[in-house]
């Protein structure tokens, strides 16, 4: 068995591992939601005022809310721990079976950016209870690695000469960095929209005034859906303030360093083409992120904007980081096609 063998199947445990993570965070739900549906909504959804469900709880809170399973959080915990560790043995093997940085193609780039959304997501939960934003991070790094293991895997090989540069690792090491707080931040914000729904929906019974947001009949369904005891386990989701506020700080850190890869790609390219920018397909997709991020930050620092309308924001930027790393590499043909894939 060769090197590079070992780090694939290094990768393929970790994704085994990050597997069960996910089984044992969805488990650690749905106790949650077993115990809340046995709880709580009868009561709220028939019109008795309660005051506890729709306000925000913190992440010590969470942590001993009732209906949580130890035994499944435990679990859940080791497994990325263990998966951690075994992603990091690949990605190490990896650049030694290649004998360089190993950021260097689209199976690399996944590999180590899965590695540095789960270790966020890791040192995030030291200091509060997020195993709900773990199911989301847990279910894209498995489909991530899949996708990696399955369709962007290419042998471990020397890069042609205008990628033999330290700026492989500076310019593409922040790339991936960013993206892994910003798919951590993703995560947030999608459980922050549910949450905000749900409050929505439990405190509208004292009232329709008290409704805020879209009043569109599909706005109305879904927060009558959401506010239904399927969702019952959102009332142990620390609320959605806090959901957006963990957002922000996540998306401000990863901001900053997406401004590096831009910076960064712009130096580089001048050394190895002569020129700082030429409006390739990949330069092109790296600025419409950060300018949809520059605006989300500006809009809610400086315009007020908060909640739903502020974490679409976070939705555009999301999906606009992942077309630029998967329609721009495998349908567009530009400078940045490397290495295959």
């Amino acid at each position: 068995m060769t090197t590079g063998d070992l780090s694939t199947l290094l990768v393929w445990g970790a994704a085994t591992a990050f597997t069960i993570a996910l089984i044992a965070y969805s488990v650690d739900l749905a106790r949650i939601a077993e115990r809340s549906q046995k709880r709580v909504p009868e009561a709220v959804l028939a019109g008795a005022s309660a005051s506890r469900p729709a306000t925000a709880i913190s992440g010590s809170e969470a942590q001993s809310a009732p209906g949580r399973s130890p035994r499944a959080e435990g679990i859940a915990r080791s497994t990325t721990v263990l998966g951690l560790v075994l992603l990091f043995g690949g990605i190490v093997l990896r650049g030694i079976a290649a004998g360089r940085w190993p950021t260097a193609n689209m199976y690399e780039f996944t590999i180590v950016g899965v590695f540095v959304a789960v270790l966020v997501l890791t040192i995030v939960q030291r200091r509060r209870v997020i195993a709900f934003v773990g199911v989301v991070v847990m279910g894209l790094a498995v489909l991530a690695l899949v996708l990696a293991l399955n369709a962007f895997y290419i042998q471990a090989d020397q890069v042609q000469p205008a990628l033999q540069s330290y700026w492989l690792i500076i310019h593409v090491g922040v790339a991936i960095t960013a993206t892994g707080i910003f798919t951590v931040a993703f995560a947030a914000s999608v459980l922050q929209v549910l949450r905000s729904f749900r409050e929505e929906a439990l405190t509208a019974v004292d009232g329709p005034a008290v409704t805020v947001g879209s009043t569109s009949p599909r706005s109305d369904r879904f927060r009558r859906w959401v506010g239904g005891p399927k969702f019952g386990w959102l009332e142990q989701v620390p609320g959605s303030r806090e959901l957006e506020a963990m957002s922000f700080r996540l998306n401000a850190i990863a901001f900053v360093l997406w401004t590096l890869t831009l910076i960064g790609g712009a130096i580089w390219a001048e050394h190895a083409w002569g020129r700082y920018w030429g409006w390739d397909p990949k330069e092109v997709g790296t600025f419409v992120a950060w300018v949809v991020y520059a605006a989300y930050l500006h809009a809610r620092t400086t315009r007020g904007w908060s909640g739903r309308r502020a974490s679409y924001f976070v939705f555009v930027g999301y999906a606009v980081v992942l077309a630029n790393f998967t329609v721009v590499n495998l349908v567009v043909t530009g400078k940045h096609s490397y290495s295959g894939i």
